[in-house]
Order: structure tokens, then C-alpha cells, then sequence
């Protein structure tokens, strides 16, 4: 068994703590056997902006060897995986979290969806050929991408939008500004003794873009807003996907879908691997409400191209706000 390596707290900057919170018994769950799974998909999106998926078809064979080869890089001594580094913002990472002084307990490897481009950076670590974890890396965000793309249409056919392809086809374009992130992490065992409180893994945030695409190992971490200040603890299953709503598909359905606020808590006994999807539109793509969703509405955002959301994203704080700019009610 490959054992990850384990930094202490010392290793980290300062990092606020939190209260605990109970798991959440129901999420929601969208069953992709089921013909007519739409309504759910809709249903949760308006929601929560959030829900899992099973029965979604994705080999746990074809998982499980992504998860292998992630294993072996964060297992890596610092020096091996900082020659992947620094983040570019693609590369590895540790500790930082953008450039805006986020900080948090986690490790990371951030890749392009340019196949050429992550083999040249992960060949200084791996030789020049690093064919394993690119083959796994490759298979499985084939895998990940159709079946966000199958959710999208879904949403699209139960909000009743034509063509049903509006919200896949952005995933589909060859330009398709698309990023994939692996997260680790490590077991803080200081925390046992920290009177119930919890260390900031990855601070409290929305994802800017479509949807995303979450896989972890069995261990517990993740929790999501409830909107009204409450955090709930989800619980974790190695064998779903869970799906978040991005900030670009709150935007494209006028805040009928919500994009969902989302943290990672330390856990004091296991590490936690995250895979996460991040699936995005070109760079030059014009994001607004669908012109469907606001017949008879008020349209709430300002259009924006994804170039111009994503900049001003870069600049942010992760617990910002950041569509609040676009936001039509905040010129008025």
C-alpha cells in the first residue's frame, strides 16, 4: 500500500477554523437508468445546485486506475511533485490557492484538457514519456465529459429548452475552455485535539464555470451551503459522481439553477482524493440568459464572455461573490 506524504501544521500558513457540522442524511439523487430522470435533474439544480449520480455507466475499473496513478504522484516527495510546478496557473500546487492569498490544507495538480501540454509537465517528473497517468488521465475525462454532457441535455430537455444541445454543445467545442483538478488532502491528526473544530481544507466557494464533475475516495470532507448560512456534510461515496452547478449555468438560466456554495473540511484520520471536472465554455463564448427563460422575466445578468468572466474570476477571492458585478440589479 502507497502511503501519502504528510506534512504538518507548521508546514501550513495560519488557517481559520470552523465548527463541525452533522452529515446530511438526503441528497439528492439522480438515477441515469431511469428514462425519465429529468425532472430531478431540474428539480436539484433549483435547488441545491447540486446532486449525485449512480448507475452513470462509468467503469469503477476505469476510476480506480486514474486514483492509482494520482496515489503514486502525491506520494511523491515535495521536490518530485514541485517540479511540476509552479501553478501557471496549470501545474502543481500546495498550500496557495490562487494568487489572492487563499490558503488552505491541500495539495494540487491542475491540468489542461491539451493532452500534449500536461505530458510535457508531468514528464519532468515522470521522464519523457509519462504514458500512465496520461492514458488513465485521458480515459477517464472522456468518460466524465460525456456524461456531463448528458446531464446538460437532460437539464435542457427539463427546462424544455430547443435544441437540446444548448448548454452540451459548449463542453462538445473543440475550443472548449475545460480544466481538470486533483486534490489531496492529507490526514491532519492535530486536529483530534481541537475541541471539535474543524482546519480549512479548501475555503467556502462557487465554481465559475458550466458544471463540474466531483469524484472522491470514501472519505468524508465536502460540504455544501444550504443558502440560508447552513453548512451540511456530505456524506461520501467512492462509487457516484456528484455534480455542481457553476457560476456560467446560474447565468444561462436567468438564477433558476443556483451555483452552488461548496467548502472542504481537513479530516483528522484519512486523506482525501478529489478528481473534479471542470467543464467550460470557449474563451470567446457570450454567456447570458437563454432568451427562453426570460420571456416575460426580467433578464437578472448583463452578457459576458467567458474570456471576461474568467479574468475577473482570476481576481478574485475565493469566497467572493463574483457575479455580483454582472448582475443587472446591482447597476440599478
Amino acid at each position: 500500500m502507497v502511503v501519502l506524504s504528510k506534512p504538518t501544521i507548521a508546514d501550513f500558513p495560519p488557517i481559520i477554523n470552523c465548527k463541525s457540522t452533522t452529515l446530511f442524511p438526503v441528497i439528492p439523487t439522480v438515477d441515469l437508468s431511469e428514462p425519465d430522470s429529468k425532472h430531478l435533474v431540474v428539480k436539484s439544480c433549483e435547488e441545491f445546485g447540486f446532486f449525485k449520480v449512480i448507475n452513470h455507466g462509468i467503469p469503477l475499473e476505469l476510476i480506480s486506475r486514474l486514483e492509482t496513478e494520482v496515489i503514486e504522484f502525491f506520494s511523491l516527495s515535495l521536490s518530485e511533485k514541485q517540479k511540476a510546478g509552479p501553478p501557471d496557473p496549470f501545474g502543481y500546487g500546495n498550500r496557495s490557492i490562487g494568487p489572492n492569498g487563499d490558503v488552505g490544507w491541500v495539495e494540487y495538480l491542475l491540468l489542461t484538457m491539451n493532452q500534449e501540454r500536461n505530458s510535457q509537465k508531468l514528464a519532468t517528473i515522470f521522464g519523457k514519456y509519462p504514458e500512465k497517468l496520461c492514458s488513465a488521465l485521458n480515459d477517464y475525462v472522456l468518460a466524465v465529459k460525456k456524461m456531463a454532457c448528458e446531464l446538460l441535455e437532460l437539464m435542457a430537455d427539463g427546462l424544455r429548452i430547443k435544441p437540446r444541445n444548448v448548454f452540451s454543445k459548449l463542453l462538445m467545442d473543440e475550443q472548449s475552455d475545460s480544466v481538470f483538478r486533483l486534490n489531496h488532502y492529507p490526514p491532519c491528526s492535530e486536529l483530534q485535539a481541537s475541541n471539535g473544530k474543524n482546519m480549512i481544507g479548501f475555503g467556502e466557494h462557487t465554481d465559475p464555470q458550466i458544471i463540474s464533475v466531483l469524484r472522491s475516495n470514501n472519505t468524508s470532507g465536502l460540504q455544501i451551503s444550504l443558502g440560508n448560512g447552513s453548512w451540511i456534510s456530505v456524506p461520501p461515496d467512492a462509487n457516484s459522481f456528484f455534480i455542481n452547478v457553476g457560476d456560467s449555468l446560474q447565468v444561462m438560466t436567468n438564477g433558476r439553477f443556483k451555483s452552488v456554495r461548496h467548502r472542504v473540511l481537513a479530516n483528522s484520520i484519512k486523506s482525501r482524493i478529489s478528481m473534479i471536472y471542470f467543464g467550460g465554455p470557449p474563451l470567446n463564448e457570450k454567456i447570458a440568459p437563454l432568451p427562453s427563460l426570460v420571456e416575460g422575466k426580467e433578464s437578472l445578468y448583463k452578457e459576458f464572455t467567458w474570456f471576461e468572466y474568467k479574468r475577473s474570476a482570476y481576481k478574485s477571492r475565493l469566497g467572493d461573490n463574483r457575479l455580483s458585478q454582472f448582475e443587472r440589479t446591482a447597476a440599478t
